[in-house]
């Protein structure tokens, strides 16, 4: 095994947090090489599974001066030019910043308007090696290299834990929530911020995308929404039958007189609808609570004036020359 007398790792890969040298088994060193560490590093000295000295940026010559325990580890017989056995661990200190986090599964949520619903959430957040020695030894351990990647799935487990507990204490709209996420991101920040310490990280930025409900419930909200926006339903109901006769009549005959008439009979139909609507309406509102609305009477033939003509449909008689029933919409030609 040839002796190492520079000790140096000048290109990390982009998400590269800790790299080993050598990557496998212990590498050989003397007192006198030069351990070169650059800019936003720190390197981790180690030997026999125990981290003797931390570097940072700069040029270093290893000695028992910046080493004292490598005096009583390896002993001087050979003057320094003893090889020991060690590793050196490269340390990356910048920001490793737009890293993911969401819900795996949508997470229930007692809102105070919608009642119990689930929700989804997403964002990213910032972290960086905060004690080098305290993450080669708790986290890296004899591993050759260490990668973002390779803490993906843990740091999101302890985010989603975080983040559930701290939705569960909202207690509010989901239709305010959203105006919350700033508020929610730094509180979350600030609850991990220990449990992030405790593997030697820190972290440095956190952000929620959005909140939102699973696609399902969220076409619930906007069936809800809509009703509120029609408004008046008498007209609305109105409208929609006159549309729905005039598409049909559009749709069959193809011409002007047939259009006239689908036309038409929409509309008595959709004022048919919006009378009985209104009534109902203003039964309901003047009726008192426990009683019976008594039904009135279609009118007699007998008290109507002689000549006058009647809906077969629904008996009320027919004003002087109507092609449609104002009652019920139906048309003369059938009455």
């Amino acid at each position: 095994m040839a002796i190492l007398d520079l000790i140096q790792y000048p290109n990390p890969m982009p998400d590269e947090i800790v790299h080993r040298i050598p990557e496998q088994g212990a590498g050989e060193f003397r007192l006198g090489s030069q351990l070169v560490v650059r800019e936003a590093q720190q390197a981790v000295f180690v030997r026999d599974g125990k981290a003797l000295d931390l570097f940072g940026p700069g040029r270093h010559t290893i000695s028992t001066n910046n080493i004292p325990l490598l005096g009583g580890l390896i002993g001087l017989p050979f003057g320094g030019d003893s090889p020991f056995t060690a590793e050196v661990y490269f340390v990356q200190m910048r920001d490793f910043i737009d890293l993911k986090w969401g819900t795996p599964q949508p997470v229930a949520y007692r809102d105070k308007d919608f009642g119990m619903i689930r929700l989804r959430a997403h964002g990213t957040y910032a972290v960086r090696v905060d004690d080098p020695q305290m993450f080669v030894n708790t986290i890296v351990g004899t591993r050759g290299g260490y990668s973002v990647n390779d803490l993906d799935n843990y740091l999101k487990t302890i985010i989603i834990n975080q983040f559930n507990d701290l939705l569960g204490n909202a207690n509010t709209s989901l239709l305010d929530i959203q105006g919350m996420t700033l508020e929610l991101a730094q509180t979350a920040q600030n609850a991990l911020g220990a449990n992030f310490q405790q593997l030697g990280l820190r972290l440095v930025g956190f952000q929620i995308g959005a909140i939102v409900p699973p696609d399902e419930v969220a076409a619930k909200i906007d069936e809800r929404s809509g009703m509120g926006a029609i408004g008046d339903m008498s007209a609305y109901t109105q409208y929609q039958a006159a549309q729905a006769m005039r598409d049909a009549a559009q749709n069959e005959g193809g011409g002007g007189a047939a259009t006239g008439v689908g036309f038409g009979a929409g509309m008595a139909m959709g004022q048919a609808m919006a009378n009985a609507i209104q009534g109902a309406n203003n039964q309901t509102q003047q009726q008192p609570a426990g009683t019976t609305q008594p039904t009135a009477p279609a009118a007699s033939p007998a008290a109507s004036p002689a000549g006058a003509k009647f809906c077969a449909q629904c008996g009320n008689p027919l004003p002087e020359g109507a092609k449609f029933c104002p009652n019920c919409g139906t048309p003369i030609a059938s009455a």
